[in-house]
């Protein structure tokens, strides 16, 4: 990847950083905090259990809680169905918040537990969406999120394709689940980029890296490379940073998806931006194409222990939270 691609620079919107980054990139807010997406203004917003359960503990919240309870105790006719219809709904609810102050689409996540349940994740999902639509929220307004496990690939495949559903692949580490994603024809995919870096730094003996040289960012750019040399129509959303660094190092993704306290410092420089990556560019690269059986995708991301051990972890820490919250909620339950 060329180190300043020939792409055409549009016009800024303003001399901060982040305003340099908005006019290349779609930025999208990395929380489940209404203030903040006030405070900067993205475009979408994308949450999960982790920020959903930092919020649910917040006052402020509150109200969303019980509304979520009530409605649980209304439909359910058990403990168990009482959590589970209050659960749905609370993410829902958060979503119709943060479409309140969001132009764009906000990214609603599947249950953890049912990323290995291809059909379990096809019917939560669409739960969702009808949950949405009783809230007057269309499905284009909608991201449907879900881990990139071979069956989360395969869920969303045919949400795309039969139900009109448009889905944001999560913890994704690999080449090999891009690749998957792009094939089955997901909207958008969300490659981790600071969770990458935190292995290597972990797990080999260089612990400092600069910007375009992170581990994170080599994995999206290769990953962004190859979906505009190849025509697919999968956008790339970076996520996961841990300094703005490699938010600079990534300037003309097609969207990142950021932190409150990195967008603050992207806000307050003025720092001159380069622009990264660009289509154009792109096309320019050697990038053979490859398809994928899902005997291959398995074998890669075996082959790959980062990729592995992120994927894992990333799923049973999501599903950790989603049982925290659970246990917030039942007492709350008739």
């Amino acid at each position: 990847m060329s180190s300043e691609p020939q792409c055409k620079r549009p016009k800024m919107t303003g001399s901060s950083t982040l305003d340099q980054l908005k006019s290349w990139t779609v930025v999208v807010a990395d929380t489940g905090d209404f203030e903040a997406m006030k405070a900067y203004k993205p475009t979408d917003a994308t949450t999960n259990p982790s920020l959903i359960l930092q919020a649910a503990n917040l006052p402020q919240y509150q109200p969303l809680v019980q509304k979520a309870v009530n409605y649980g105790n209304k439909v359910g006719s058990n403990l168990e169905e009482k959590l589970e219809a209050a659960m749905e709904v609370l993410c829902v609810l958060f979503g119709c918040e943060i479409l309140k102050i969001v132009p764009g689409r906000v990214s609603t996540e599947i249950d953890a537990r049912l990323s290995f349940d291809k059909e379990g994740s096809i019917a939560k999902a669409i739960k969702l969406v009808q949950l949405y639509a009783g809230e007057g929220i269309s499905k284009d307004r909608i991201l449907i999120k879900l881990a990139s496990t071979w069956e989360g690939i395969q869920a969303a495949k045919v949400l795309e394709q039969e139900h009109g559903i448009h889905c944001n692949l999560t913890l994704l580490f690999n080449f090999a689940q891009a690749v998957a994603c792009a094939e089955a024809g997901v909207t958008l995919i969300s490659p981790f980029v600071g969770r990458i870096l935190d292995w290597y730094v972990a797990n080999t003996e260089k612990k400092q890296y600069s910007g375009p040289e992170d581990p994170g960012v080599v994995s999206v750019s290769k990953i962004y490379n190859y979906y505009k040399k190849h025509g697919y129509k999968t956008v790339v959303m970076g996520a996961s940073f841990r300094n703005v660094e490699e938010i600079k190092a990534l300037a003309g993704c097609d969207l990142l998806t950021i932190s409150p306290k990195l967008l603050g410092e992207l806000e307050k420089s003025t720092d001159k931006l380069q622009l990264r990556l660009c289509k154009d560019a792109a096309q320019k690269q050697k990038m053979e194409k490859i398809t994928l059986t899902e005997c291959k995708f398995r074998w890669m991301l075996n082959e790959d222990k980062m990729a592995t051990e992120k994927l894992t972890d990333g799923i049973r820490n999501f599903a950790a939270d989603t049982v925290k919250l659970e246990k917030i909620i039942i007492p709350l339950l008739k």
